[in-house]
């Protein structure tokens, strides 16, 4: 209706935006008016709605007869009762045809994609119209309270505004909560009796073999490439003295050596040495295949590459891996079920309390 800035909330401000307007022009200040005094008629024939069926309980009657008022009561059901009814009804129809003119509106400036869109947008407006659903005239009162509030006129007090959205907000989260719990109650309820674990094990590692090998080459090769390389030289002389110690704890070689006099030992001490470097430099190259930097435009080095494919082609069919698979699953239900039955709106309600405490 009018056009508007955001202001910047100052650093304390905790409510709903208010939208700074510039002063409206005529036609937008006849808009304002009609805002207002539909506002106020829907207020007022709530209002009296109310006040006409609690003069027809228990209550009332107690009340009236406690103030001395029981003859103005009985007045009251059998001559103003049917005026207050045809009122409404005749504010009923005014409804009905006050929505019409502004669907008829919306369709003739084509204020949505499509003509029919207006009733689906405005469906309290719709339901509101009907007798037996006349408490959502009020959630229409909400909403152009709520639209003059955005637009700086308090029609409705800003505290209620707060807290009418604070208890929507709480309605809407233990709503959503309890859905949430149900269904992982349902899900977990329908794993634990059901004897489909392996083929939901098959399942998902099938889903996700490309990225178990995608992340296998990321986990080797930012994590085993470094720490063989850094361990490079240990591991190479480890090797190369097992494979010293193996040549000197081979018996058959060491008789067959005996046999030259001469040169036996001199042979033999050759032969261990020779060993040890053969089994340093293979150990080397395994690292260094192993520990290579990446190729251009690939994730890992060859050799990291097939080790993450051997890894991505694993067995499904094992006891260890179901009961790995089920114990991830629902321990990742019960963390999402703990998590989903936090209240934020008490944490909320006590953070206020707080701040008001130390205020």
């Amino acid at each position: 209706m009018t056009e508007a800035q955001t202001s910047s909330p100052s650093p304390h401000q905790d409510d709903l935006p208010i939208l700074h307007v510039k002063p409206p022009s005529r036609a937008e200040r006849l808009f304002l008016i009609y805002d207002i005094g539909m506002f106020l008629l829907i207020v007022l024939n709530l209002l009296t709605l109310l006040i006409d069926h609690l003069l027809f309980t228990n209550i009332g009657a107690f009340l009236a007869a406690h103030i001395g008022q029981g003859q103005w009561l009985q007045n009251y059901r059998e001559h103003i009762h049917p005026l207050v009814r045809e009122g409404d009804e005749w504010f009923t129809v005014f409804l009905i045809a006050e929505l019409g003119l502004r669907w008829l509106v919306a369709i003739v400036f084509k204020q949505h994609q499509r003509w029919f869109f207006f009733p689906f947008i405005h469906w309290y407006e719709v339901l509101g119209c009907i007798p037996g659903l006349r408490a959502l005239r009020l959630l229409r009162a909400v909403m152009i309270g709520y639209r003059l509030y955005q637009l700086g006129y308090f029609v409705i007090p800003k505290s209620w505004i707060k807290k009418g959205v604070f208890y929507y907000e709480v309605v809407l989260e233990e709503l959503s909560d309890r859905i949430v719990v149900s269904i992982i109650d349902g899900v977990e309820k329908e794993l634990s009796g059901s004897d489909t674990h392996g083929v939901l094990v098959k399942n998902l590692i099938d889903h996700h073999r490309v990225m178990l090998v995608e992340a296998m080459e990321e986990v080797l090769q930012q994590n085993l490439a470094p720490a063989l390389a850094q361990q490079r030289q240990d591991i190479c002389k480890g090797v190369g003295k097992i494979v010293n110690r193996a040549i000197t704890d081979t018996p058959e070689l060491h008789n067959i050596l005996r046999l030259f006099p001469v040169v036996g030992s001199l042979l033999e001490q050759q032969i261990q040495g020779i060993g040890q470097r053969l089994g340093e430099n293979i150990t080397a190259g395994l690292i260094d295949s192993f520990s290579a930097d990446n190729p251009p435009g690939e994730n890992a080095n060859a050799a990291i590459q097939t080790t993450a494919n051997y890894i991505g082609d694993i067995n499904v069919e094992s006891p260890a891996l179901e009961k790995l698979v089920e114990s991830l699953v629902f321990e990742s239900l019960e963390a999402i079920r703990q998590q989903v039955k936090v209240q934020q709106w008490k944490k909320k309600l006590d953070e206020e309390d707080s701040d008001g405490e130390q205020s």
